[in-house]
């Protein structure tokens, strides 16, 4: 049996493709970290209420998306929503709606947990000092939980960027879907999807090494 002979040559010319994939990814990345991260903090606050009436249904969301897979998610997204609410919604739409609400979940936690680590004599001092309690979230709280939220902050917004390459299933044209294209155009999929593994990885690459030295920064203040 012949071995198979690699060429990338011919890849020169779908470099257009290529970067109008990179762009898509990066762009639906940036749009779904941020509105998730809003989602976030606005769903980690009502969890911190003992008031089950008030918690419950945030911590219902956040335990339906954690506990699903995000394919499921897309695919319910963009097919069954339109049927239940009769409103036809674009693959973006659905695409932006649905990565948002899955990442705002883990980012949820993320900003409960790290508001809960918190020590409780903070609060408590922040009340001697007259402060209210949005006050003390505001001044004393958050401050000292961004800190703790940061590495795990990162590591989400990574996954985040890995998830966008199920997007292809809704014909969006992102980096693996323009791959898709290329390979099918020229029966190469070896050298096509090499080089997407490729760019993946030296986009995240940096990220995950930031990730790992947030984390060692954050040990060594907390051993301090």
């Amino acid at each position: 049996m012949p071995s198979y002979i690699w060429d990338f040559s011919f890849l020169l010319g779908y470099q257009s493709l290529f970067l109008t994939g990179i762009w898509y990814t990066l762009l639906y990345t940036v749009i779904c970290v941020v509105l998730g991260m809003l989602v976030g903090v606005l769903t980690a606050l009502p969890r911190l209420s003992n008031n089950p009436w008030i918690c419950g249904p945030f911590r219902a969301y956040v335990e339906i998306f954690r506990c699903t897979p995000v394919l499921v998610q897309l695919v319910w997204f963009y097919y069954a929503l339109p049927v239940l609410t009769g409103v036809q919604i674009s693959a973006m739409t659905a695409a932006v709606l649905c990565l948002s609400l899955y990442g705002g979940a883990f980012y949820s936690e993320i900003f409960r947990g790290g508001i809960v680590s918190v020590d409780e004599g903070q609060s408590e001092a922040a009340k001697a000092l007259g402060m209210r309690r949005g006050q003390a979230m505001w001044r004393v709280i958050l401050p000292q939980a961004l800190k703790r939220m940061v590495p795990p902050l990162v590591n989400q917004s990574i996954m985040q960027l890995k998830n966008t390459s199920l997007l292809s299933v809704l014909a969006l044209p992102d980096l693996l879907y323009q791959g898709q294209v290329i390979a099918h155009d020229s029966y190469r999929p070896l050298e096509v999807y090499s080089v997407i593994a490729l760019v993946y990885f030296v986009i995240l690459l940096p990220a995950t090494m930031l990730s790992k030295r947030l984390e060692r920064s954050m040990s060594r203040n907390v051993g301090a």
